[in-house]
């Protein structure tokens, strides 16, 4: 990892005397692939950054907590994550889309999805990109959905995901996923668009 562009990401990061959500997941996903040393390196720039700044007394506040967030976000990032026992994800919002995302992303083996309707292009896109890793992929959606205008279905067909159909009379109308063999989805959250408004 080349310490200039560390050093110029927290110099970026800090013109505005803000650290925004987009830059905090960015330095948390950059946490991640560093070593210890790179770490401890940022940690350091981001300290001499601030001790730059705060000579102007307007600026030491916002600087001191610019500083924190990112001293925690490099803490938070570096340190092996402890597997949650449950979450509760909520919408209206994007908590539950972001929470779906997040679980494809850090599938490494299977992911098993049961659900009424896919018509959310972002999750179908995880699914894809679940399968282009080599994932083993399953889906199973409902019968009468893989017709609805705006169904992804077909394409992720189209993309080669082993999908099957319920052929049933009755409304398949589970909303379950498995990541890994060991970790649970489910709720009453559709993979559709509109339900991150209702």
């Amino acid at each position: 990892m080349d310490f200039n562009r560390l050093d110029q990401q927290l110099r970026d990061s800090l013109a505005d005397l803000r650290l925004s959500n987009e830059e905090r997941d960015e330095l948390r996903q950059l946490g991640s692939e560093l070593n210890p040393d790179q770490v401890r390196y940022m940690r350091n720039r981001a300290f001499a950054l601030v001790r730059e700044l705060i000579r102007q007394p307007e600026n030491a506040e916002p600087a001191l907590k610019w500083l924190e967030q990112v001293v925690k976000t490099l803490d938070a990032s570096s340190t092996p994550p402890r597997p949650a026992l449950a979450s509760a994800h909520f919408s209206p919002g994007d908590d539950c889309l972001r929470k779906i995302r997040e679980l494809c992303r850090q599938t490494r083996q299977s992911l098993d999805i049961c659900v009424y309707t896919i018509s959310d292009d972002r999750l179908s896109e995880e699914i894809i990109a679940c399968h282009q890793r080599g994932i083993t992929v399953r889906v199973i959606s409902d019968n009468e959905k893989h017709f609805d205008k705006g169904s992804d279905i077909q394409h992720l067909i189209a993309q080669g995901v082993p999908l099957r159909i319920d052929d049933s009379p009755y409304h398949m109308h589970h909303k379950f996923a498995i990541f890994d063999g060991n970790l649970l989805l489910n709720g009453s959250f559709n993979w559709t668009r509109s339900a991150r408004f209702c």
